[in-house]
């Protein structure tokens, strides 16, 4: 039988050194279901030394059965590494926990160039090669499973091959809950061994809200019992928080443990543990932290609830109850105030529920593209975003994804940015390159295996030179970058195109607004990524190249607009702002596209602006 799913969660589970491959969703008839496949082997690859037989090695490994019983097969591929073609063995092992230390034994092999791809975890190693895409729909043909009743969904099923990826837009009817807690103490900051967890509030996105209190002997046991009753009665997909992955989680982990329990909220009858990222896995649904998502705001500088919910129209803070942390204790003591402090936090869970329904669309599509789960993607760090969204494409083309090296720190000159003209300007326009950066990459193949190294040759094909920097990239083949590049913005496009066949207060206008957004977001990071120190790709040449040209690009837009007679007043990043004359700016813009081969168009007009003496200062 085919079963049609959403992909919530994935995990694995080794039994016996066998791995499984287990598919949380939700099915296209609204029905939670888990499904289980057993067939994916995962691996990982030897380069073979220059001049070495492979065939010798491949025959060196297969005669080492007994010190390497998990090794089931052994076969030759060619592969890419930053470029350059090499011979790998591709090595498959039955036991992933298994991969990283045959990795390290077969390393010392002679003929062993050294080994790639052992660390990538087999869950993620699973979704790569398949095609298989986190809060994506897929087709899978499968066979109903009846002997799994701990798992808490309506269809267990085991997979009889990968699925299939289907090309959807809508997104299934998610069960959402949010929480928050109260815990009292009187010695300083709340302590699991301790301290009480007197107030849970929670809501739902089905409107029901609830708290969870406890008595006046501050006994939490039934509090904790009850929510974690109320967990299972609602059954979320998704469970949303602030600052849970730091705190809450590990708080109630303990909290419970001290009271002699189990925090049983998953679907497979595990605790909440922590993994990759920093992030909390609840087995089976998507723990969101809502304040991992803070930075996509950088208007709100101090990132507290309070702040982002009153920033994105959730709850105002005039309209707020707030309680300083070290006051909760007097607020639940004084029963004329525990009202009070119950208020709070239920407003608190409220404003959890409206952040988390601001940025919902974002963070599934952000997932989605960039290949990491929902519960993983808010706390993955921009680098690991751009990294995984460049494995999905190395793979794609055969490249060897690099190890991960730890580097020093090495410092290179950045964007450029005027010193302003201080005072008032009336009548200004701020023009901006569409994404420079990443069209400056294209435009000039700049890639960790374009680079062309100062003792090398320069290629038939010839080089382009970054200015100043002196740095060179061939200018053929395209570059794993361009190629990544090219794809990003000329999808943002074709979704750009297609927003504007929807009507902007429809289902569809929004889901596609929060994937190009997702877009930009991995476009626009991927030129720092390169210089980026935990970089798997790090080549410090090629992000010094590219603030090159953008500095040069940037220079060159300002002697042309003053070439035209328009006065510039400031310079940053990747725009100018100059004085508007309509019929002037028209003319700069199209002579920068001739001249440069770049967009350039007005964002901003301001009637009156006021620079200070600092540059990034103006109003």
């Amino acid at each position: 039988m085919k079963v049609t799913f959403w992909l919530l969660d994935v995990n694995y589970e080794v039994r016996n050194h066998e791995p499984e491959i287990w598919l949380w969703g939700v099915d296209d008839s609204g029905e939670r279901v888990l499904i289980i496949d057993r067939s994916f082997l995962t691996y990982f690859y030897a380069v073979v030394k220059g001049g070495f037989d492979p065939s010798r090695l491949m025959d060196e490994i297969r005669s080492r059965k007994a010190l390497y019983p998990h090794i089931v097969d052994v076969e030759l591929v060619e592969k890419r590494f930053f470029g350059k073609p090499v011979n790998a063995l591709k090595v498959y092992c039955k036991d992933p926990d298994s991969v990283t230390k045959y990795a390290k034994a077969l390393q010392k092999m002679d003929g062993v160039e050294e080994c790639f791809e052992d660390d990538v975890r087999y869950s993620m190693r699973y979704l790569i090669d398949n095609g298989v895409v986190p809060c994506g729909w897929h087709d899978v043909e499968v066979e109903e499973e009846f002997k799994m009743p701990n798992v808490k969904v309506d269809h267990v099923y085991i997979a009889k091959s990968p699925p299939k990826f289907v090309e959807r837009a809508d997104v299934p009817k998610l069960r959402i809950l949010g929480f928050s807690m109260i815990c009292y103490s009187r010695e300083g900051a709340p302590k699991p061994d301790r301290n009480p967890v007197v107030i849970i509030s929670t809501a739902t996105n089905s409107g029901e809200e609830k708290q969870f209190l406890a008595g006046e002997d501050k006994n939490d046991k039934p509090v904790l019992e009850a929510f974690m009753d109320y967990v299972h009665g609602f059954d979320p997909d998704v469970i949303v928080g602030f600052g849970v992955n730091r705190q809450d989680w590990a708080y109630l982990n303990e909290r419970c443990k001290r009271l002699g329990m189990r925090l049983s909220i998953d679907r497979a009858g595990t605790e909440p543990h922590t993994s990759v990222y920093g992030h909390v896995s609840i087995t089976g649904r998507a723990n969101v932290d809502i304040f991992d998502f803070a930075d996509e705001f950088p208007d709100v500088k101090v990132k507290t609830l309070e702040n982002l919910a009153d920033y994105l129209g959730v709850m105002k803070l005039e309209n707020r109850v707030l309680i300083e942390d070290v006051d909760f204790a007097d607020y639940w003591d004084d029963k004329s105030k525990r009202e009070v402090l119950k208020r709070f936090s239920m407003e608190n869970t409220r404003c959890i529920m409206g952040i988390a329904n601001a940025i919902m669309d974002f963070a599934i599509q952000l997932s989605s593209l960039v290949g990491l789960p929902l519960d993983h993607i808010g706390t993955a760090a921009v680098g690991f975003r751009v990294e995984w969204f460049l494995i999905k494409h190395a793979h794609k083309i055969g490249e060897l994804v690099p190890k991960r090296v730890e580097q020093p720190y090495r410092p290179y000159a950045g964007a450029i940015v005027l010193s302003p003209k201080p005072g008032m300007h009336e009548n200004i326009a701020v023009l901006d390159f569409a994404s420079m950066y990443p069209n400056l990459m294209i435009a000039y193949n700049i890639s960790p295996d374009t680079y062309v190294a100062p003792s090398e040759p320069t290629p038939p094909c010839g080089v382009y030179e970054a200015p100043e920097v002196k740095h060179r990239f061939r200018k053929e083949p395209p570059g794993f970058y361009k190629e990544v590049l090219s794809y990003l913005i000329a999808i943002r496009n074709e979704i750009r195109a297609k927003m504007k066949c929807c009507p902007p207060d429809s289902v569809e206008y929004r889901v596609l607004d929060a994937r190009q957004k997702a877009v930009k977001v991995i476009t626009n990071a991927s030129y720092g990524y390169a210089g980026w120190i935990g970089a798997r790709w790090y080549m410090k040449p090629v992000a010094e190249a590219a603030t090159a040209w953008g500095r040069h690009t940037i220079q060159t837009a300002i002697k042309m607009a003053e070439e035209e007679g328009l006065t510039v007043v400031y310079g940053d990043t990747d725009s100018i702002f100059i004085k508007y004359e309509p019929e002037k700016v028209e003319r700069l813009m199209q002579k920068i596209y001739e001249k440069l081969g770049l967009e350039i168009k007005p964002d901003k007009i301001y009637k009156r602006i006021f620079f200070t003496e600092a540059k990034k200062r103006y109003a």
